[in-house]
């Protein structure tokens, strides 16, 4: 027996992705939206951390660099420095927020490799917990979140390290 799964907020971002001109990390780092609808969580001087508006798991995080680039190896050892301990601080921030039993963390550099956005790099960091849903992309295409994005973004906005 089939059985939907509902998650009507979904459908307000996957209208929205092809609407959006230019780079969504050069948006965000410019602070050209709004903050009540910024997914950002935290800013260095260098990247910042935000939401991924099409998350693997609640909590769902990337940490990119302000500098709008593609490659890994382009980064200078001040934002690599910089993405590493957002990255950190971002494990950190999950881990009071949501107590997740692990992580991934991971650069999909090149759309064969998973990148939905090829033209600015960002690690992604993903919270796991024992029995949470990530099979269901495999068996049928389908992501569960049990959390709204925007209370998500409230909570680790409220947990980051000082």
């Amino acid at each position: 027996m089939t059985r939907p799964l509902w998650a009507p907020w979904r459908l307000e971002y996957v209208a929205q992705a092809d609407e959006q001109p230019g780079c969504v990390f050069c948006a965000e780092a410019a602070s050209e939206l709004p903050e009540a609808e910024s997914l950002v969580v935290a800013r260095g001087e260098r990247g910042f951390v935000l939401l991924n508006k099409y998350p693997y798991s609640s909590g769902h995080l990337m940490v990119a660099p302000v500098r709008h680039l593609d490659a890994l190896g382009d980064l200078d050892d001040e934002e690599a420095l910089e993405l590493h301990r957002l990255a950190v601080a971002s494990l950190a921030a999950l881990e009071k927020a949501a107590s997740p039993h692990g992580h991934n963390l991971g650069w999909n550099l090149g759309r064969v490799a998973g990148a939905g956005i090829v033209d600015h790099l960002h690690l992604h960091v993903v919270p796991r917990w024992g029995g949470d849903t990530n099979f269901m992309p495999v068996l049928a295409d389908v992501k569960v979140l049990p959390e709204h994005l925007l209370a998500t973004r409230d909570r680790l906005r409220e947990a980051r390290p000082s």
